[in-house]
C-alpha cells in the first residue's frame, strides 16, 4: 500500500470478492454471511468453503486460489485519486430501496452528491431512438415534476435517457446516471458535458470497476440498478424489444410501480409501452400529475384540506368514522398522516369484524373519500 493511502484496508477484500470468477452478487452475500466478512472469506479454508450452500468444489477452488487482491489494490488507488465513493451492501448509506432487491450489487462506485436514499425516486427509461414526440413528452413530464423534489434516475444512453437527465438539470432536479462501465470513462462520449454537470447536481453510479468497457452484456446488469434504486419506473417510449422493457420487467419483479406513456398503435416507438399497458405490466399515465397521484406524492396540505372538505358533507356511520380516523392518522392511533393500511391491519386497529370494515371501506370508496390500492391496501383519496 502506498504511503498516504488512507482508505480502509477492508475495502480491498470487498472489491476482491466481486472479482472472483463465478461468484456473483447473490453467492458473494452468501459467502460473506457465512464467514462474517469479505476479509474472512479470503481467509477461510477450502474444505470449509466447499460446504457453503451454492459453492461446492469448483467455486471453492476459485475463491481459494484467487489472484484478485492485487487488482483490488489498483482499484483502490483509482478510487483515492478520483475521490470515488464506495457503497458496500452492509453500509448504512447503501441505497435502501436497492438493498431490498435479491440481486443487488455487493459494491457500488459513486461520484456525485445526490442522496441515493431520497424520499422520492423515479427512473425514466425508453428507446435510444426516441421520436420528437417522445422527447417532448419526456421533457414535459420532468418539468412538471420540478416542484416535487424527485430524484430522476436513468442510464445516460441516447434517446429518452439523456433527454430525462437534461430535463432534470433544467428543472433543477437532482439526476443520477447509472452506467454500464467503470467511472474512468463516459459512454457515449457525446454525453460527457452532461455527465459532468450531473456530478455537480446529481451523480454517476456503477457496479463496474475502472477499465471496464461498456460491453453489451453489461447493460441488462446495469438495468437492475436503475429499477432497484427507484420507487417507480416510467417507460416513455419503447419498441417491441429493448433495455427499457427489461428494466420494466425487473421493476415488476421487485414489486415496484411501473408506468408507461401510451402511443399510436402503428407507431414502432410505442409498441413496447402499449404492450406493457395491454398486459397490465404498467399503469397508463399521461402526465406527471398521474404519477404524483398514484404514488401519493401530491401536496399533502392541499390533499388534507380536500379530504376535510369532503368530510363536511358526509353522513358517516360509526364504523366509517373509525376507518376514516385510522387512515387520517390521528393522535390516538399514532399512525402517520395519509397512511396506507391493509384491511387486516384496519380490522385489528378498529377492533371490528372483517365484514364491518369491508362495508365501511366500500361506502367510503363510493363516496370518493377512500382509494383502494393493490393488495387490499387503502388510503384517503
Amino acid at each position: 500500500m502506498k504511503p498516504g493511502f488512507h482508505l480502509d484496508e477492508s475495502l480491498k477484500y470487498k472489491i476482491g470478492i466481486t472479482l472472483i470468477p463465478g461468484i456473483g452478487d447473490v453467492l458473494a452475500r452468501n459467502l460473506i454471511g457465512h464467514c462474517g466478512s469479505a476479509e474472512a472469506v479470503f481467509q477461510e479454508k477450502k474444505s470449509a468453503l466447499e460446504k457453503i450452500r451454492g459453492i461446492g468444489a469448483i467455486l471453492s477452488d476459485a475463491v481459494y486460489n484467487h489472484k484478485v487482491l492485487g487488482r483490488a489494490e489498483k482499484e483502490m488507488e483509482f478510487i483515492e485519486k478520483y475521490k470515488i465513493t464506495t457503497l458496500y451492501f452492509l453500509d448504512e448509506n447503501y441505497p435502501y430501496l436497492l438493498a431490498q432487491c435479491p440481486d443487488s450489487p455487493v459494491l457500488l462506485y459513486y461520484k456525485g452528491n445526490a442522496d441515493l436514499n431520497a424520499k422520492r425516486i423515479l427512473s425514466i427509461v425508453g428507446t435510444r431512438k426516441a421520436s420528437e414526440y417522445g422527447k417532448k413528452i419526456c421533457q414535459n413530464l420532468v418539468m412538471e415534476l420540478a416542484d416535487s423534489g424527485v430524484l430522476i434516475v436513468s442510464g445516460l444512453a441516447y434517446g429518452v435517457d439523456i433527454c430525462a437527465h437534461k430535463a432534470a438539470l433544467t428543472a433543477g432536479l437532482p439526476t443520477v446516471g447509472v452506467v454500464a462501465h467503470g467511472l474512468d470513462r463516459i459512454y457515449p462520449p457525446l454525453h460527457r458535458s452532461t455527465a459532468e454537470k450531473m456530478v455537480e447536481a446529481g451523480g454517476l453510479l456503477s457496479d463496474f470497476m475502472s477499465k471496464t468497457d461498456p460491453k453489451a452484456e453489461n447493460f441488462p446488469r446495469r438495468n437492475r440498478i436503475i429499477a432497484g434504486l427507484a420507487d417507480a419506473t416510467i417507460v416513455v417510449e419503447s419498441r417491441g424489444k429493448g433495455g427499457s422493457l427489461i428494466t420494466a420487467d425487473i421493476a415488476n419483479s421487485y414489486s415496484r410501480e411501473v408506468f408507461a406513456i401510451p402511443g399510436r398503435v402503428d407507431d414502432n416507438c410505442s409498441i413496447g409501452c402499449n404492450q406493457l399497458i395491454k398486459y397490465n405490466k404498467a399503469a397508463l399515465i399521461e402526465s406527471a400529475a398521474d404519477v404524483l397521484r398514484i404514488m401519493n406524492w401530491e401536496d399533502q396540505k392541499k390533499k388534507q384540506n380536500t379530504v376535510q372538505q369532503k368530510s363536511l358533507f358526509l353522513n358517516l356511520s360509526p364504523e366509517e368514522e373509525i376507518v376514516m380516523a385510522l387512515l387520517k392518522g390521528n393522535s390516538q392511533t399514532g399512525i402517520n398522516e395519509q397512511s396506507k393500511m391493509g384491511i387486516d391491519e384496519l380490522c385489528y386497529a378498529a377492533k371490528l369484524s372483517m365484514s364491518s370494515v369491508a362495508l365501511a371501506l366500500l361506502n367510503l370508496e363510493l363516496q370518493g373519500v377512500v382509494k383502494a390500492l393493490p393488495g387490499k391496501v387503502y388510503m384517503l383519496d
